[in-house]
């Protein structure tokens, strides 16, 4: 990149650094040696002086880092470009590779004894853009991306062949729990999805939970599918608590779920809900695993375990808040029972009161369900 060289635009006044200076987005830091030489404090005066002139940093710690191996070259080994191929706007990334066919995947890990070839080691993103960059081969370099997303993960827990290797204590527990099954059992693939590890994905979007003052909190708990994810935005809409969710995907399944999520108006905005993708291994739906997950991300005194299918009552997260304190739940141990109903219309004006709902169960809109 030319922006340490100062010349993007005019008056442009970057920080100091050597030639066109460091991406610090991919850096190995050998930190017994910096301890031992005083890097808290030398990495302190060094950002102190600079900020006497500079008055603040434009890119955060990467200025003071190169700021101080301006200062400090010998303490620096530079590895070649391609362990750090950034694409942004002001990158010159083409200069790290000759053509785009040196970029195939089969090239990135070949050895010559100890010394690699120019195959790409790690494709950086680091612009704000992500993958609406403007970069001159970026269509290459997305599509290669994505097909990475939606590769099955599995692929990666263990070795495909039989390479020398000395397997992990729990891989040889699980294999020999696997050896010891029947295949001739008629509940074998019942018993075989009893001992499957399953991949998991905790807090797959950003979470943030802010803890009630007076310990009454409740999260909804619930666990679904890619089939059920039109249900989110409107148990969204009709719960504003805390959310713990296990969804069950694969791995193509988890990129779709999260375009979706950064798409939608209403999940986008909501930071309280913790998504917890459970890949998928196996020919059946492991309801009982996923309930437990979703229950043990739960941040709450309190959890509503319901179905993804059930649209809890508006104003139910503070009605049972309410109800925690008035039956002095904290206290005792005592369950509240949320009576459920169903309907056979396709459009229905959802009740708004206790005394709403009577009237269309007396009218045969609501059945007890």
């Amino acid at each position: 990149s030319d922006w340490y060289l100062g010349n993007l635009w005019k008056n442009h006044k970057p920080w100091p650094a050597l030639g066109r200076g460091f991406n610090t987005g991919v850096i190995l830091l050998l930190l017994e040696r910096l301890r031992r030489i005083g890097w808290e404090q030398m990495w302190r005066l060094t950002a102190e002086r600079e900020l006497m002139s500079m008055l603040s940093t434009s890119l955060a710690d990467q200025d003071i880092f190169n700021a101080f191996i301006k200062q400090n070259p010998v303490l620096v080994h530079q590895l070649p470009c391609f362990w750090n191929v950034q694409l942004s706007d002001h990158t010159r990334s083409e200069q790290c590779y000759t053509e785009v066919s040196d970029l195939k995947p089969s090239t990135w890990s070949e050895l010559l004894g100890d010394r690699l070839l120019c195959g790409q080691q790690v494709i950086h993103w680091n612009s704000p853009k992500k993958l609406r960059v403007k970069n001159k081969h970026v269509e290459f370099f997305r599509n290669l991306y994505l097909t990475f997303l939606e590769y099955d993960g599995n692929l990666l827990r263990r070795e495909l062949f039989g390479c020398p290797s000395q397997p992990s204590a729990d891989s040889l527990r699980l294999q020999n729990a696997l050896e010891e099954l029947d295949e001739d059992d008629q509940c074998y693939d019942f018993r075989r999805e009893r001992i499957a590890l399953h991949r998991l994905h905790l807090y797959f979007l950003q979470y943030q939970y802010i803890p009630a003052e007076d310990d009454t909190d409740v999260t909804l708990v619930a666990q679904l599918s890619i089939d059920r994810l039109q249900m989110l935005e409107a148990i969204c809409n009709h719960w504003e608590g805390p959310i713990s969710l296990a969804l069950y995907m694969s791995d193509a399944e988890a990129q779709q779920f999260l375009r979706y999520a950064q798409a939608s108006d209403v999940l986008k905005h909501r930071k309280n809900i913790g998504y917890h993708i459970v890949y998928k291994e196996g020919q059946f739906y492991p309801v009982n695993l996923l309930r437990n997950i979703a229950l043990r991300q739960a941040n709450t005194p309190y959890v509503f375990l319901t179905d993804v299918d059930f649209l809890p009552m508006y104003g139910l997260y503070s009605y049972l808040r309410k109800s925690i304190v008035q039956l002095d739940l904290a206290h005792t141990k005592n369950a509240l029972v949320v009576p459920a109903f169903e309907t056979l219309r396709y459009r229905l004006s959802f009740p708004k009161s206790k005394a709403e709902l009577l009237s269309m169960l007396d009218m045969g809109t609501l059945y007890t369900f």
